[in-house]
């Protein structure tokens, strides 16, 4: 599944304010300010920090 790359450059981490990294195998949108994978669900990006995946940095 793509992202739509007008929807990608809107997004902004909601926790840094920083821009996004779509990564396409794991259905995620990483923030690596924040060092956050947030899902995307049904095609639905879920900008939630509680919903977040920690990543290392």
């Amino acid at each position: 599944m793509s992202l739509d790359p007008w929807l990608l450059s809107v997004l902004v981490c909601p926790a840094t304010r920083t821009p996004l990294r779509y990564d396409e195998a794991a259905g995620e949108l990483v923030s690596e300010a924040a060092g956050l994978a947030y899902p995307i669900r049904d095609g639905v990006p879920v900008m939630l920090a509680e919903e977040a995946r920690v990543i290392a940095k």
